[in-house]
């Protein structure tokens, strides 16, 4: 069969007789929002369709569906790398499934969170993926009462479905690691307390703290912004003060660290010489620092495929919050205590 594409476009129903299939078969094995299938028929409707020169009409399709195959993704901001690095990986798991990612940024303002909410949700986005979860805040608690399909991604408020790196097993990752290099005094710099990273990953602090029979002191810890300005800031504070600065820092997110590294070199303090620097999340300019960071490597494209999973059930059952186990990266910034000049 031989379709005059400059007459009529190609139809589903041109594919269907050319295959010799049923509308309906054609239009399943065509839709790639559900698994490819390798079946002899599959195949040859594929390739009528090849063949043919037919596009499938995906807005057509959806409002058959009553669906857009498009996800909205909240982030706080895209300058924050780790926010870029989260989008991209959930674009990337959506576009494997046939959907298309749409990002809005809320500058982690409650306000700002709930407009761009509405303004995605008014764009008939097919569910939510939010990266701006704060434990200070009812937007999920809102989007629960209202059935909309939404999945938290990075940070959770522990009851709607949620999709994270395990906080508190990296921060215990970053402390055993540096009390094994002989570091006792060690500043732990969490992030804001209306985040759930900042509080697990202090949560594996203190265990790890624990299990070496020592206690974190309530002086050591610093809950500040995750910005590179509050980890300059809160260096300095570290070590201005002669005397008594910490050997070692596990900073709650890469941009503290850096900021904090940055601050330590301001006053003469060598990196891994003087005091070892961790961070968290291990984004890619790290591994090219003049001092490569240490830090504990969140599994992006790991939490990006079990938000589709919870955003999209497959018809398994499972536990709504998934964490994924994150890695810990040696890198120059940490050395043994007993190597530094103190």
């Amino acid at each position: 069969m031989t379709i005059n594409a400059e007459q009529r476009p190609v139809t589903l129903r041109d594919v269907a007789e050319a295959a010799g299939v049923s509308v309906s078969t054609a239009s399943r094995m065509l839709d790639n929002r559900t698994p490819t299938s390798r079946t002899a028929t599959a195949e040859r409707v594929r390739k009528a369709a090849d063949d043919l020169g037919y596009r499938r009409n995906t807005s057509a399709a959806s409002l058959r569906r009553g669906a857009t195959t498009t996800i909205g993704v909240l982030v706080p901001r895209l300058t924050d790398a780790v926010m870029a690095l989260m989008f991209q990986a959930i674009e990337k798991e959506a576009r494997s499934r046939g959907y298309f990612a749409v990002v809005a940024t809320s500058g982690d303002d409650p306000k700002d969170e709930r407009r761009a909410t509405e303004t995605l949700l008014d764009r008939n986005v097919d569910g939510l993926i939010l990266a701006t979860a704060r434990l200070d805040d009812d937007l999920p608690a809102s989007l629960r009462d209202r059935g909309i399909p939404h999945v938290l991604a990075l940070r959770t408020d522990r009851v709607s479905p949620s999709a994270l790196g395990d906080d508190e097993a990296g921060g215990y990752l970053a402390i055993r690691h540096l009390l094994d290099l002989g570091h006792r005094d060690i500043a732990v710099v969490t992030g804001p307390w209306f985040t759930s990273s900042a509080r697990d990953r202090l949560a594996g602090a203190r265990r790890a703290f624990s299990e070496a029979g020592r206690e974190l002191a309530s002086q050591l810890v610093h809950s500040v912004g995750y910005g590179l300005d509050d980890g300059i800031a809160i260096g300095h504070e570290l070590f201005d003060a002669a005397g008594s600065r910490p050997t070692a820092v596990f900073a709650a997110n890469d941009n503290l660290a850096i900021g904090v590294l940055s601050a330590a070199r301001s006053l003469g303090i060598e990196p891994a010489r003087d005091v070892s620097i961790v961070g968290y999340n291990d984004i890619p300019l790290i591994s090219r620092l003049p001092v490569p960071l240490t830090s504990v490597r969140t599994p992006f494209d790991q939490i990006a495929d079990a938000a589709l999973d919870l955003l999209l059930p497959t018809g398994e059952s499972g536990d709504p919050i998934r964490r994924s186990l994150p890695t810990l990266i040696p890198r120059a910034s940490t050395a043994r205590f007993h190597e530094q000049e103190r």
